[in-house]
């Protein structure tokens, strides 16, 4: 069974936004980029797992974006990978990354398509059902098991006030997050192979985005602590009236 993992670049949470173009771009300038946790973590260590229990027998990633994108993606090759894929294209649209992957992903003939529940940055968590739909394969989202049989894959995810389980068959798209892996830092001998190791590179059919960033915003300021005197609990209640807010 060969896996595709899905792999984003996001910026490192510690990174402070910085606005440009009238708050209609971000200044990339000085911005620590990460894989999003969510891939590396749980939806690329999972592979990787599957792969070493026999079940998998190539795990390949895929990533979109330009040039600069590479570092990301060879870290996600470090763990483990077997080939790294960059899909050479911008792109801040769902459907437009889902597109390029599905395209790619057709071409090959995956019987596993895993992903992050999300992306730490615009927290869509849309992409992997476009990925699904273009394909015309099953989905099942936020996994925290996954195990196969045959051609089936057994998942099992949380849902409000419990845990259910579902079954479809191959080829799937699975969206993963917490519990499903363990997760792992690269070895220095896997960070310096993937140094070298060659990067397929696609130039994609150009898709039409469906959605437009009009702007970004960034949130107010937190303000500062007001202490008021235990011993007057008057002031303490007026001020929980008017102006505490519930979030």
């Amino acid at each position: 069974m060969k896996i595709l993992v899905c792999i984003s670049q996001v910026p490192d949470t510690s990174t402070k936004i910085i606005l440009k173009d009238n708050n209609t771009a971000i200044n990339n300038q000085g911005t620590t980029w990460i894989i999003n946790p969510y891939d590396e973590w749980y939806a690329l260590i999972k592979a990787l797992e599957l792969k070493e229990s026999g079940i998998a027998t190539e795990v390949h990633l895929v990533t979109v974006g330009k040039a600069d994108v590479e570092p990301v993606i060879r870290k996600a090759l470090a763990l483990g990978g077997d080939e790294a894929i960059r899909i050479d294209a911008d792109s801040t649209d769902s459907y437009q990354t889902a597109s390029y992957i599905a395209d790619y992903a057709r071409s090959v003939g995956y019987e596993l398509v895993l992903c992050g529940k999300e992306s730490i940055d615009y927290n869509n968590g849309t992409t992997g059902t476009m990925i699904a739909e273009l394909l015309d394969a099953d989905y099942i989202g936020f996994a925290t098991h996954i195990q196969t049989e045959g051609n089936t894959v057994i998942v099992q995810r949380e849902i409000e006030g419990g845990e259910e389980t579902d079954s479809c068959s191959l080829p799937a798209v699975v969206s993963c997050q917490k519990g499903v892996a363990e997760a792992r830092i690269p070895n220095m001998r896997g960070i310096m192979a993937a140094r070298t190791r060659p990067l397929k590179v696609i130039i994609p059919t150009e898709v039409v985005a469906v959605t437009t960033i009009l702007s970004y915003e960034l949130p107010p300021a937190k303000a500062g602590i007001r202490l008021i005197n235990p011993d007057n609990m008057d002031e303490l209640v007026e001020l929980l009236h008017t102006e505490a807010k519930v979030i």
